[in-house]
Formats: C-alpha cells, structure tokens, sequence
C-alpha cells in the first residue's frame, strides 16, 4: 500500500514535466538560443560575450567610418551555441549569423575581437541572460534610421543594450547625433537620403567606435 501511495504523486509529477516540455517545444520550435546538444566549443580564442568588429562594403558603413573616425563600422556578439560559434549582430534582419561567415563578409576578412578586461563577471548565469534577453530582437528589422528604441535596432545598439539590460555593464556613454563627424559629403548624402532636411541632431547614439574605444575592454583578436 506504501508503494501505491507514493507511486501515484511520483507518475504525476512525470507527466507534469513532459507536457510543460511539450508546450515549450511548441511555443518555441525554432528558438536559435536553445536546444539539447551540448558540446565544447571547437575552439577556445573566442569567449561567450566577446564582441567582434569588422569594416562593412557599403555606401553606409563608408559613413559611419567617417562620421565616427574609426576603421570599424559593423560589430556583434560572439556566442556559443550548443557547442558552434555564432555572431548575434543586427542586420537585416537581425540574426544569429555563424562565425566562419561573418568574418568572410568584412572587407580584406579582417576583424578585430575585444572582451572584458574583468570578464570573471560574465558567470554561466549572466550569459543565459545575455542570450535570454537577445531573443526579443532576434528577427528584427534593422535601424537605418539609428533611432533609440527597440522596435527596430542597429549593430552597436544591439551589444550596447545586451551588456547594459542583462548584465548590467555600460561599456560607454551614449552620445548624440550632432556629437559626430556629419559634415563630409559622403555622409550629408546619407543622412539627406535618411531625413530630408529634418535631421534628429539630439536622437541618443552609439556607435562601433564607441565599443571598441570601451575603456572596459581589452583586444584579444586583431587580425588588421
């Protein structure tokens, strides 16, 4: 009788577990942060966290170098995925790209890897929130109008708020629009095709340039 009365509570709370995981299954079927396989990562010169930057082909990323003085002008963030490494970074739209691709779309393939000087922060915990708090932009359009919200987000925007919002480190100061170099033609031709003549000089930035110059990070990868 003990058996029975103690078989039941153990069958239940079974059946309970294997439905939750069903549901989740459901709700989440192709969650990209997620799945069963775990392995080590094939390499170890890269950290779950690190953040990666190249210099971009585009009349755009062209700008973006001059208007922010830097050779950078795309950059995401490197996580391991069941043992795989990818690049979270926000292009149209924004995605979990593999690794070995990401570098091949930069120019020359270069890039450059940084990561925290004190990276013993980035705990097992804090980076499942990082990738936690990543899913909500994952498919998301691309900004092109740098604008600071969430509905839609730009590359240095998406590492800036992952590190501030889930692991609570500002890796810098924000700056305006009208704090950068706009007055080359290159980038008045940009910033005419975004605005007109309505130009949002005090909208909240950040810019590549502005994460690699991070007193909080240290170069661990420069392949320039």
């Amino acid at each position: 009788m003990k058996k029975r009365k103690y078989l039941f509570p153990v069958i239940t709370f079974i059946i309970s577990f294997a439905c939750a995981l069903f549901v989740a299954t459901k709700m989440f079927p192709n969650n990209p942060f997620t799945g069963t396989k775990q392995e080590k990562a094939t390499t170890s010169k890269y950290k779950d966290g690190d953040i990666i930057f190249q210099t971009s082909e585009s009349k755009q990323c062209e700008a973006v170098r001059i208007a922010t003085n830097s050779k950078f002008s795309h950059c995401g963030i490197i996580y391991d995925i069941n043992g795989k490494w990818f690049v979270f970074e926000a292009v149209q739209p924004v995605k979990l790209t593999p690794l070995e691709d990401w570098i091949k779309h930069g120019r020359d393939h270069k890039y450059v890897v940084k990561r925290l000087k004190d990276d013993t922060v980035l705990k097992p915990e804090v980076l499942q929130k990082m990738k936690d708090y990543s899913q909500q932009f994952d498919g998301k359009d691309y900004d092109a109008y740098f604008e600071w919200t969430d509905n839609r987000i730009y590359c240095s925007e998406l590492i800036w708020k992952i590190y501030k919002n889930a692991a609570g480190i500002e890796l810098s100061k924000l700056r305006e629009l009208k704090d950068f170099n706009l007055k080359d033609p290159r980038v008045q031709k940009i910033l005419k095709e975004r605005y007109g003549n309505d130009v949002p000089l005090q909208e909240k930035v950040v810019a590549p340039s502005d994460l690699s110059d991070s007193n909080l990070l240290k170069t661990v990868i420069d392949t320039y």
